[in-house]
């Protein structure tokens, strides 16, 4: 055990992981509107010290689901967090928004599975054999990624670790949407177009492309959207959801290590410079991942009220604390 946490590829990796956890520590305990902390934040707590204890006791199941077990867990311990720090939450004021978040993660993912389907930048091992098995893990874990980033971008801003700035303050112009807008297409089509040799590199125009893609719509259908925000001067949304992505993606890669199935990196970019399975490099893509989260999953509801299946809600869930 010890071998393996002082492993070049590892201890870094706990080292930024423990002074994340450690400021946001620091930050709740010292939020001057902090209230009682919920029940399912303690369920939360539990399921992770268990999860962590059976898996390094050889428990093969948790192994196999450490993953979705660990970010279970982690859904529940950090919307309670936000309850007590907001007095209302996801789960405790809504229910309804967190399970849509769940339900739409799964085939949202299933976009980014089916670019890696030709990109080949990574890959899964130590999967179940029974198909009911794997499935289960699969729609299990992808259900989870929406909802982490959400509540962990919710729990930045409740802690007010960022807070309105005048940035831009100007309207943008339909030349530079429309621009916006072509740059992110052109981002999503080359690397399915480009030679498979060249498109192994191009995993990054993916996880920026959506946001240029699918952000300008969002600000022409009067929906939430980053570049709205911008120029109306504030942009603590964007850093929420930057923060969340730093966070995440520290605890993906930090469970992932430990699992017995798990997923492996084999773009040929870095391998020899990792921090757990993710060569370093690789960690930049979860900042952008965070937004692309938020503008995917907003393109949706916009998509879905202008069919006038539902009014357009406010999905404003990293709005900081006080606003």
């Amino acid at each position: 055990m010890a071998e393996m946490i002082f492993n070049p590829h590892v201890a870094p990796g706990i080292f930024a992981l423990a002074i994340t956890v450690f400021y946001l520590a620091w930050r709740c305990f010292r939020a001057k509107k902090r209230g009682r902390f919920r029940w399912w934040g303690w369920a939360g707590l539990t399921v992770i010290l268990a999860t962590e204890f059976l898996n390094f006791r050889g428990v093969a199941w948790v192994g196999t689901y450490f993953t979705p077990l660990a970010w279970t867990g982690y859904l529940l311990l950090a919307d309670s967090l936000v309850c007590s720090l907001k007095g209302e939450s996801l789960l405790s004021s809504r229910p309804w928004r967190f399970f849509s978040l769940a339900f739409w993660s799964v085939p949202l993912w299933l976009i980014f599975e089916a670019y890696n389907l030709r990109l080949q930048n990574w890959k899964y091992v130590g999967l179940p054999e029974n198909p009911v098995l794997l499935y289960l893990g699969y729609f299990w874990s992808f259900a989870t990624i929406w909802p982490a980033i959400f509540e962990t971008a919710e729990l930045v801003g409740a802690l007010g670790i960022f807070t309105k700035k005048n940035s831009l303050r100007r309207a943008f112009q339909s030349s530079t949407l429309r621009i916006l807008f072509i740059f992110g297409a052109a981002l999503v089509v080359v690397p399915l177009a480009a030679p498979v040799s060249v498109a192994q590199y191009l995993f990054g125009a993916v996880w920026i492309g959506f946001i240029l893609f699918l952000d300008p719509l969002n600000y022409r259908w009067n929906g939430f959207s980053f570049l709205r925000r911008f120029e109306a001067g504030e942009n603590a949304a964007f850093w929420n959801f930057i923060a969340a992505g730093w966070i995440c993606g520290i605890l993906w890669e930090f469970w992932n290590y430990w699992a017995a199935a798990k997923w492996l990196y084999i773009f040929p970019i870095g391998q020899s410079w990792k921090v757990f399975e993710m060569p370093l490099a690789g960690f930049l893509g979860f900042l952008p991942f965070a937004l692309e989260c938020k503008v995917m999953f907003e393109f949706l509801q916009n998509l879905k009220a202008r069919m006038g299946r539902a009014q357009l809600p406010d999905w404003d869930v990293a709005r900081p604390h006080g606003a």
